[in-house]
């Protein structure tokens, strides 16, 4: 999973997910560096499998409808009481969580607003936002979370990835070829990975050069 590349954030995270005080978490950094996919682990590790559908929901601030629509489902979904333990009998917290994505594409309005229904519905709820940029948020939110710097992924980690997938859909290569899309990524796991299934698409039953990754993804430098 990305998140094992984060070891503080997860570190931090882990400690928060074991105190009864929870607080709404703001995640920031460069696309592809495992935002996502960390507060997801880090719910489904809180919640269980069990709970987890009825205790999480995720939103794209780029695709509600303004934030009127977003309010609307973040109070549709607060108001339901949470069954309060486990059926394996681990810990629970009483909260649900709404992760929100994308929050620095809102407009600084709908942040103020957001900030209303934060605190609105902050007896039963903990949002996580997501956001590439924090200097695009407004302060009364940033000091109302704890914030997660994410840092784009060292070149080794993405090698070491795209290199698994290739093991994992006997995918071959040249070794050039790994390395130039590590090149044109810069640190976006994400990207890599769509720019490997890509070329892979392009180049089927044949070994994958350098020039081909050239050719899916422009010639990056």
């Amino acid at each position: 999973s990305d998140v094992a590349y984060q070891d503080e954030v997860v570190a931090v995270l882990t400690k928060c997910l074991a105190g009864s005080d929870f607080p709404n978490l703001l995640f920031y950094g460069p696309p592809g560096t495992g935002k996502t996919s960390t507060i997801l682990a880090a719910a489904h590790e809180l919640f269980g499998p069990q709970l987890f559908r009825d205790r999480v929901m995720e939103l794209n601030s780029s695709d509600e409808r303004g934030i009127n629509v977003i309010r609307e489902k973040v109070k549709k979904f607060a108001q339901f009481s949470v069954i309060a333990t486990r059926s394996d009998g681990a810990y629970c917290p009483s909260f649900k969580l709404i992760i929100l994505d994308e929050c620095d594409s809102m407009t600084k309005a709908a942040q103020a607003a957001l900030r209303r229904t934060m605190e609105r519905e902050s007896k039963t709820t903990r949002f996580c936002l997501i956001c590439n940029y924090i200097s695009r948020i407004i302060d009364p939110i940033t000091s109302r979370c704890a914030k997660f710097r994410f840092k784009p992924l060292k070149d080794n980690i993405i090698v070491q990835r795209l290199q698994t997938i290739c093991d994992t859909e006997n995918v071959q290569h040249e070794p050039g070829a790994i390395t130039e899309l590590v090149k044109c990524t810069e640190g976006d796991m994400r990207k890599a990975v769509t720019f490997l299934q890509s070329v892979a698409r392009f180049r089927t039953n044949t070994v994958i050069t350098a020039i081909d990754v050239q050719e899916i993804t422009g010639v990056c430098h």
